[in-house]
């Protein structure tokens, strides 16, 4: 019989749920506050992403 291993596809679904959850939080986090979260302030652990940055470097990027 084969010898059949679950370990490596476990892995990586766990590090995928990992990841999105990280990211999710992230963005949801710079995203507009919901009703009754607007005075709460944003994790330290939590990159700012400013929107303009954004723009401009997409902007760049395009004049290439």
């Amino acid at each position: 019989m084969t010898d059949v291993t679950l370990t490596t596809p476990i892995l990586v679904l766990v590090a995928g749920f990992i990841a999105a959850v990280t990211i999710g939080s992230i963005a949801w986090y710079n995203s507009k506050r919901p009703p009754g979260w607007e005075s709460k302030e944003r994790p330290d652990f939590v990159p700012k992403v400013d929107k303009d940055d954004l723009i401009a470097d997409v902007s760049d990027s395009k004049g290439k």
